[in-house]
């Protein structure tokens, strides 16, 4: 069921009136996790769900699937013309002025922003000023309760240790000289996963070497594998959570080389990149010691500003980091100046990647992530070692 009474003291503390959720042929994944419903079944007709600031809630559907909302508190209207829904809506929203939806202006923030343009119109015209729904998403969606974060902290240790395990492989196949590639490692390491009880959802492990990582989203696969050979530079992105509902995931990436003398250039760009991450977590700590709030563009700029002054700048392909939720790009506020915008703020019970990289095609590439969670009290703690120089294998 629903968190009715939460999210209306949440829509009160933001000043607005109602939280509209609709949907139309499943479009809407958010609209059915927040209110609980089943989103495997499918959705044939428009329905809509009224919250408001205050009072009971409302629900208006289509009278060839009448019973859809069924299972939600408040008074079921339902319609069947098109001129019926209109002026269903209208009675529906009543005297509100500000209607949230999963709407962001200028789409800021599309990872949210599923509802189509002419529904948007729709609610216009019928007298109402349609905002964001983007904080209430983030606070429904993307703030973990004690459970939640243990899960997160459970599979990191699982994480941390087969990422440990997958390097150390390199050097004993290396040793034995035995053949190793990038995708060979990646199965062993999806291998252990299910070893491990986890599961990365058919979402498979980035291991690439020299100039493939250059790709931000390499994937090794049995047509592009080739042997890890000495003097190799290698990076390795991997994510998983416990298999099972509701659990968090853990996300990082860590880079090594395949020898004792890695190139100098390698070297300064990680240095770079490891010094851009420190940069964007003590920012983070600082604001939050000092009571400041912060929202997430900030800190994709404290991040990329460090790796602009070494120079470059223009070789950070991406945005310093995304939200971390049951699925490995969540919901919440994304670390981000870059590709969005994203002004929302980094709340109490917000878990996030800091992930800076620099990317030089057709040489080499470096990324060091690391899962931040920031407590209920505001303490921002990391989940897991740091890694703070090159793995030598």
């Amino acid at each position: 069921m629903p968190q009715i009474a939460r999210i209306q003291e949440e829509l009160r503390a933001a000043g607005i009136d109602g939280w509209l959720l609709y949907d139309f042929h499943n479009r809407d994944a958010i609209a059915y996790h927040v209110l609980g419903m089943d989103y495997g079944k499918f959705t044939s007709r428009r329905w809509f769900y009224w919250i408001p600031a205050d009072g009971e809630p409302l629900k208006l559907a289509h009278k060839v699937e009448p019973t859809k909302l069924d299972k939600l508190p408040g008074e079921k209207r339902l319609y069947l013309s098109w001129r019926e829904l209109h002026a269903g809506l209208k009675e529906l929203l009543g005297p509100a002025r500000t209607v949230a939806m999963q709407y962001s202006p200028l789409a800021n923030i599309p990872y949210v922003s599923t509802i189509d343009g002419g529904t948007v119109d729709l609610i216009r015209s019928l007298g109402y000023e349609v905002v964001s729904s983007a904080g209430l998403v983030q606070t429904f969606q993307a703030v973990l309760d004690e459970a939640a974060y243990h899960s997160h902290l459970a599979a990191g240790e699982r994480v941390q240790r087969i990422k440990d395990e997958a390097f150390a492989l390199v050097g004993e196949r290396l040793r034995a000289g035995a053949t190793l590639t990038q995708y060979d490692l990646q199965q062993f390491i999806v291998r252990r996963f299910g070893e491990e009880g986890m599961t990365c959802m058919g979402e498979y492990p980035i291991v690439g070497t020299n100039e493939q990582p250059a790709d931000p989203h390499f994937e090794p696969t049995p047509a592009n594998a080739r042997p890890i050979r000495q003097g190799d530079t290698l990076l390795i992105d991997l994510w998983a959570k416990l298999d099972q509902p509701g659990a968090i995931f853990y996300d990082i990436t860590w880079c090594g080389f395949v020898g004792s003398a890695p190139p100098p250039k390698y070297v300064e760009i990680f240095h770079v990149v490891r010094d851009a991450r420190d940069a964007a977590l003590a920012f983070i700590r600082d604001r939050y010691a000092k009571g400041e709030k912060l929202c997430g563009w900030e800190v994709d700029d404290a991040c990329r500003s460090v790796v602009e002054k070494a120079g470059y700048g223009p070789y950070f392909l991406h945005r310093t980091g995304h939200s971390i939720g049951e699925k490995v790009h969540g919901n919440g506020v994304n670390i981000d100046n870059l590709e969005t915008r994203d002004e929302r703020e980094l709340v109490p019970g917000i878990c996030f990647s800091i992930e800076p990289g620099i990317y030089l095609e057709g040489e080499m590439a470096v990324r060091s992530e690391i899962n931040v969670f920031i407590t209920p009290a505001g303490k921002v703690e990391v989940a897991g070692a740091i890694q703070r120089e090159l793995v030598l294998i």
